[in-house]
């Protein structure tokens, strides 16, 4: 099974500070870079950041695991020093048979070619009801979709793109004072979640905000979109190697409470 991890955005993922991960991944500048496109009746408007971070994306990576299970503990256990931090854990792919892409190639066999000397900025479908209900459009609509990506990839603009699953199925991971806890979803505030995205690379944002009003989506109506530059993983050099004998104490910490209880549980006939 496929999951995106989304490391949801704080004041300071906004400031520019990258938190730490184990995992490698999609790093976005702060919002204040940013736009959102909005259509209604047919027709584009533009709204420049800076967003409210509540609302926003710092960071996500797809990964591959067993089970929803088996992802969430996965993500328990990376960085503890990100402090504060909100994963949400989401199923990916789309309903109907869109077909999501990467660096692995498209559903044809088509690799993306990445080209240094423009800049990556991903696409952002913000959700919204039919979203979060899984609606799946029309075969027909599918159909333009996967063409459209696989013509993208072919041209040299697009890198990669995939679905999101409502969050019926989704978990958040809070990180906080060395401590996790798991929420499950669906999660309500709607405009608050992401649909789907797609990576292009582009030489302005403007080019990639003229690209991203000429793709088929599959909503017929109002759709809202958040465009965000891309960058490089920043070299944690004040990860100093205290920090990570701290970090070896805090997990140990964990480990041995984690048994502790499954030990009490099994003693209680549990």
């Amino acid at each position: 099974m496929e999951f995106m991890v989304l490391r949801r955005a704080n004041q300071s993922t906004e400031r520019g500070i990258q938190p730490p991960a184990l995992e490698p991944g999609i790093f976005l500048r702060p919002s204040v870079e940013a736009v959102r496109l909005q259509r209604r009746d047919g027709e584009w408007g533009e709204l420049k950041g800076p967003f409210p971070p509540k609302e926003l994306i710092a960071g996500f990576v797809l990964l591959e695991a067993a089970s929803r299970e088996d992802i969430v503990e996965q993500v328990r256990w990376w960085p503890l020093f990100d402090s504060g931090a909100v994963y949400e854990i989401r199923d990916a792919g789309c309903p109907g048979n869109c077909v999501g892409f990467d660096e692995r190639g498209t559903a044809a066999g088509t690799i993306p070619k990445r080209n240094e000397a423009l800049k990556r900025y991903v696409i952002f479908l913000r959700s919204d009801v039919y979203a979060e209900a899984n609606a799946e459009p029309p075969p027909e609509v599918i159909d333009v979709m996967n063409a459209f990506n696989e013509s993208g990839v072919q041209q040299g603009v697009l890198l990669a793109g995939e679905g999101l699953k409502g969050t019926d199925t989704a978990a958040r991971v809070h990180y906080a004072n060395s401590r996790t806890s798991v929420v499950d979803g669906p999660f309500t505030e709607v405009k608050e979640l992401i649909a789907g995205y797609w990576m292009i690379q582009a030489a302005s944002l403007e080019e990639a905000i003229a690209w991203a009003k000429t793709y088929p989506y599959p909503q017929p109506g109002e759709i809202t979109l958040e465009i965000r530059e891309a960058c490089e993983r920043i070299d944690r050099q004040e990860f100093t190697p205290e920090m990570v004998k701290a970090e070896e104490r805090l997990r140990a910490e964990l480990l041995e409470a984690g048994l502790r209880n499954a030990f009490s549980k099994a003693a209680r006939g549990g």
